[in-house]
């Protein structure tokens, strides 16, 4: 089994930056065609400005400004990634199932691009669906991240407008400085541990919340929401001091693409006086559910198609903290529409994320049926004290491999043991929700599932691209101190 080290996985830099911007994060993206050549991304970094401050941070951006990438199914994957920054890093791909070696993850089997490196990758794109590409290392925290739309050749006939938000959470601090508050560990031990080694002293907490702030009460225990209080919380990286704007018609048809690129925050997503419908989660068509209310983890993307009023207006989309009072946003306004400031608190703190949402949903294609070649049960636990974080009780490089064979049906009973949720990813593949909490279902299909405390969701995928693939929490920290392990296919 090949192990990622804390160097690699710590690979981040807060060098000075251009200035980058996000305009092109309304869905009016340029569809990339499959090409001689391919369409470059650079990253680089960049300055945003955050409650009045600038920030210097990392973007993945095409030449000419464009944040991220829209591509067509039918077509290839046909990027070159060249590294601008002035330290290592890797982008992965996140909902796309490419061949092994051309997933971005550090030594899965690629080594970290250094400064001045480049990389092409080509693979076919089958089907469409909202994506988002990012760094598999801490400089995920730095903004290191950006859309990945592939688009329906068959959606050019519909007359609906595309809009696509990435959120995140933000700190003024490195996420060094972060991950060693939580931990305690020192920036030197950070620097050189290895992943499965990592020091454990507490008696330096910071960041961490206690019962009352950020937790909750759950079955007579504590159960933790949120571990980090960040500056802020930004829709495409802006906050709702200064939210964008997106012009809408009277009447029009809009598809809200909405991605959480958060690396440690769980949101509610409102839509406020607009009544949606889900029609598709982490890039999945799924029967549509009718809602003013979505839950969305962290790494997974919720798609809402909304009918507009037939009057002048604007109207608020916000992404609501889990078990706090911030939220962050963006507005739909026709060209009459008066957009009121809204503040970046809210008057109460939120509940945590659930299985409610989860429960009813449906594939438009689930897997076909046929039996089970493997089940495997995957217990996820950690201890919020020593910020230690497992899965089946050992940290990442530890324990062996979740072991599969190609053409094989496996189905992974996933329980959390923990007191807090975890947005659990499997890279290389999508995977059906077929149980919650033993009850059997033909849920959605997805990459990223949410687990909430002392909750079960067993999920089912085909072993049809082998390799050796990153299963793992999507909260950055949680996996940088062990809630990862791999799905490993027999030679």
């Amino acid at each position: 089994m090949q192990q990622i080290s804390r160097r690699q996985f710590l690979a981040s830099t807060a060098a000075a930056g251009i200035a980058g911007t996000v305009s092109s994060l309304t869905g009016s993206f340029g569809i990339a065609q499959a090409a001689a050549a391919p369409t470059l991304i650079r990253a680089e970094t960049r300055v945003i400005e955050v409650a009045g401050r600038a920030a210097t941070v990392f973007g993945l951006v095409q030449k000419d400004g464009t944040q991220g990438l829209v591509a067509e199914a039918g077509n290839d994957f046909n990027v070159r990634l060249e590294n601008a920054l002035d330290a290592p890093t890797l982008i992965h791909w996140h909902g796309l199932t490419p061949p092994f070696g051309q997933d971005g993850v550090p030594d899965l089997p690629q080594p970290l691009l250094r400064p001045g490196q480049a990389y092409e990758y080509r693979f076919p794109l089958e089907t469409p669906g909202t994506h988002w590409m990012h760094a598999h290392t801490l400089q995920e925290q730095q903004l290191l991240a950006a859309p990945l739309i592939v688009a329906d050749p068959a959606g050019a006939r519909l007359d609906e407008q595309s809009v696509v938000a990435l959120f995140h959470d933000f700190s003024f601090k490195t996420p060094e400085e972060l991950l060693a508050g939580l931990t305690g560990a020192s920036m030197r031990t950070m620097s050189g541990s290895s992943m499965s080694g990592m020091g454990h002293d507490m008696n330096n907490m910071k960041g961490m919340s206690g019962l009352g702030q950020g937790a909750v009460a759950h079955g007579g225990s504590a159960m933790d929401i949120n571990d980090i209080e960040y500056d802020a919380y930004l829709a495409n990286d802006r906050t709702l001091d200064d939210p964008q704007v997106f012009p809408v018609e009277k009447n029009g048809v809009v598809r809200l693409r909405l991605i959480n690129g958060a690396t440690a925050t769980a949101f509610w997503i409102d839509t406020g006086s607009l009544e949606g419908e889900a029609i598709a989660v982490d890039g999945n068509p799924i029967v549509p559910v009718r809602g003013r209310r979505f839950a969305l983890g962290m790494g997974q993307r919720l798609d809402i198609r909304i009918r507009l009023p037939r009057e002048e207006g604007a109207w608020p989309v916000l992404a609501l903290r889990e078990g706090g009072v911030e939220r962050t946003g963006f507005f739909l306004a026709t060209k009459s529409g008066a957009v009121k400031a809204i503040s970046s608190n809210g008057d109460k703190a939120e509940g945590a994320l659930d299985l409610a949402l989860e429960s009813g949903l449906r594939a438009v294609k689930p897997l076909a049926e046929r039996a089970v070649d493997l089940s495997e049960p995957v217990v996820i636990g950690g201890d919020m004290g020593k910020y230690t974080w497992t899965i089946n009780g050992k940290t990442f490089g530890s324990h062996k491999p979740i072991a599969v064979r190609k053409g094989g049906r496996v189905e992974l009973a996933i329980r959390n043991d923990s007191m807090m949720g975890h947005p659990m990813h499997l890279h290389g593949h999508h995977f059906q929700v077929v149980g919650i909490d033993g009850h059997r279902l033909s849920g959605a299909v997805r990459d990223t599932v949410w687990l909430p405390p002392q909750r079960e969701v067993t999920v089912a995928f085909d072993a049809s691209n082998p390799g050796t693939w990153a299963f793992h929490c999507h909260h950055l920290y949680h996996m940088a101190t062990g809630m990862m392990t791999v799905v490993q296919y027999a030679a």
